[in-house]
């Protein structure tokens, strides 16, 4: 297939795709992906989340296509992944914004230009179908269909652990495989060392930069973790919910309900078990993986997240921050230390904030 394919009908694409012909559904999404990123653009407010959105859309749909019961509708099953995942997205971000906006009602676009893009589709398909039966099928079952570890074991026929395994296995193969869809070179997929092989440099979290933004949805958080013991530090974007946590972590901030990450290091304590470090260990691309180490009844076990929500367990449970020294020995590109340069020290004031907001709240009426 190639150029031909723009002769062809979404209908008949969709055919060609589930015979296996992989360009099929690059072209498909292409076709669709400026009225994807406009819609989810509408509901998030943010060109940059709406496209990782429209990315999210277009793996759900190259796993999911054979659920689509009229083929000639795919810009509209796509368009509505994309809005589904910009709703729940939506939805995560907002609750722990503080001074958030009215919610954001997602208005019908106009025509939007269809322009060339990458072939994202193409390469994610390629990258999973490359990976052995065993890690696919995990991948497949665990991400897209949103089992469990016990789930995805139960329909394998194969141990929780022998999940996991595969789990990690796949994602050490994507990866490198699937960097060059958000354009980063090859080159920067290399820079971290094996976790296996690694040292291991003991690190706290030093401030949370923020850029001055009226919109909360528009802000960049940079979390600055700072080696102890050393000079050196890494930066690491952040999410503004996990920014948050950590500023009131930081400011000892008391607030009136449990955040999530102190939730959850309650509930692991509530389960007999202890978080007793977290490793930020690798960085593939432009995306930084961590590990939560957590030692419980059944033993000691090892438990995939973002450096982000490590970070903040770690702050709520009162265990070590580690990173891979090769990761501190990183230099930052030009637009990041640009981007860094313009985001001042805001760990006080974003706990001030959240302070300010729950004490002026009024005291709820008590009834007789």
């Amino acid at each position: 297939m190639g150029l031909c394919d723009q002769s062809k009908s979404d209908a008949e694409l969709v055919g060609d795709a589930l015979s296996g012909v992989r360009e099929a559904l690059a072209e498909l999404v292409r076709r669709h992906w400026d009225t994807a990123v406009f819609l989810a653009a509408r509901v998030l407010g943010s060109s940059e989340l709406a496209r990782d959105a429209a990315q999210e859309a277009a793996v759900a749909a190259l796993t999911d296509l054979g659920r689509l019961r009229s083929p000639d509708r795919f810009g509209a099953w796509f368009c509505g992944i994309a809005l589904n995942v910009s709703r729940r997205w939506l939805r995560q971000l907002r609750p722990e914004i503080p001074g958030e906006p009215a919610d954001q009602v997602s208005a019908s676009p106009g025509p939007a230009e269809i322009a060339e893009s990458a072939d994202v589709a193409t390469r994610v398909r390629r990258a999973v179908a490359a990976l052995p039966n065993g890690q696919q099928d995990a991948v497949l079952l665990f991400y897209l269909q949103g089992l469990s570890h016990r789930e995805v074991a139960g329909e394998l026929g194969i141990s929780v652990g022998a999940v996991k395994s595969r789990l990690h296995q796949a994602r050490a193969a994507l990866g490198p495989a699937l960097a060059p869809v958000a354009g980063i070179p090859q080159e920067r997929t290399t820079m971290a060392a094996s976790t296996a092989k690694a040292g291991w440099a003991e690190v706290s979290v030093s401030e949370i930069r923020r850029e001055d933004n009226e919109d909360p949805l528009q802000r960049k958080h940079i979390m600055i973790l700072a080696e102890r013991g050393g000079d050196r530090w890494l930066p690491i974007w952040v999410g503004p919910m996990e920014a948050t946590a950590m500023a009131l972590a930081l400011e000892a901030v008391e607030t009136p309900r449990p955040f999530t990450h102190k939730l959850a290091a309650g509930l692991v304590g509530a389960t007999g078990s202890r978080i007793t470090e977290v490793r930020i260990a690798r960085l593939l691309g432009e995306v930084f993986y961590a590990s939560v180490l957590v030692d419980g009844p059944a033993g000691s076990r090892e438990v995939d997240a973002r450096p982000s929500d490590a970070v903040n367990l770690a702050l709520a449970a009162g265990a070590p921050i580690r990173v891979d020294s090769t990761l501190l020995s990183l230099e930052l590109r030009d637009d990041f230390a640009r981007n860094l340069s313009s985001c001042p020290v805001a760990t006080a004031e974003i706990a001030e904030e959240v302070r300010q907001r729950f004490t002026a709240r009024p005291a709820p009426k008590s009834g007789l």
